[in-house]
């Protein structure tokens, strides 16, 4: 009778993502305090990065450390960000944001994972114009969807669509995300998770053996050491009701 992973076998495997997510959230940190300065209240995009930092568990230290790095009071890599574009099976775009301090070595690993999975990298601009850049403010299931929508229109929200599982997404401009989540949050309804992201205008649906081949994909790419986001346009089996 075979046996399942070892208590200290999973144990390792919930370290490693950890260590994985904490290293993209220190990089985010560091990119973000190097490009807006490392205050965070005159800099949108460094307070967005330190509340996801927080929300992981992230000790105020590390933060502390990450940004002093990026701002050269400590020293510290220099990290730089880069994109890459291409195509999963059945045509799906994808967009694929990494931050390294090794050029080289991110476009070799992504080119590999497009290459080796049925995919292929594009060129600079080949799907970008698919996608939009917006924010995002989650609400699980079971929260109050009326008094949501009328929040997220007071606040000058684009939309706010209600998914099948009964949660909510409060959909806002790019650049008005930080007004948005702080009128939210002043009507009282903190978002599980919120987020400046990118979302495709246009889906693809995939099933069978094809979304199992861009999930893996897209999986294998969101592994790699120097990727940050992960972006598609894929519309998976899981996703159709929605």
């Amino acid at each position: 009778m075979g046996r399942g992973p070892s208590i200290e076998g999973r144990k390792n495997a919930e370290d490693a993502r950890r260590g994985r997510m904490f290293t993209k959230l220190s990089r985010e940190i560091s990119v973000a305090a190097r490009a807006g300065g490392g205050d965070p209240a005159g800099n949108p995009r460094l307070r967005t990065a330190i509340d996801k930092a927080l929300d992981a568990n992230m000790t105020k230290d590390t933060i502390e450390r990450a940004i002093k790095k990026a701002t050269g009071e400590l020293e510290g890599v220099t990290y730089e960000e880069v994109r890459y574009e291409g195509y999963a099976p059945g045509g799906v775009a994808v967009i694929v944001d990494c931050v390294t301090d090794n050029r080289q070595r991110s476009v070799a690993d992504v080119r590999h994972a497009f290459s080796k999975l049925g995919g292929n990298m594009g060129t600079e601009g080949s799907v970008a114009y698919l996608f939009k850049k917006r924010g995002v403010l989650a609400y699980p299931t079971g929260s109050d969807e009326g008094k949501i929508t009328d929040a997220a229109i007071d606040a000058g929200a684009e939309d706010v669509v209600s998914k099948t599982d009964g949660s909510i997404e409060v959909l806002t401009a790019a650049d008005d995300f930080e007004a948005v989540r702080a009128a939210m949050q002043a009507a009282g309804l903190q978002p599980a998770n919120a987020e400046v992201t990118l979302r495709a205008d246009i889906s693809v649906a995939v099933s069978g053996e094809q979304a199992e081949q861009v999930m893996h994909l897209l999986e294998w790419l969101e592994e790699l050491d120097d990727v940050q986001d992960v972006y598609s346009n894929a519309q998976l089996p899981t996703e159709a009701n929605e």
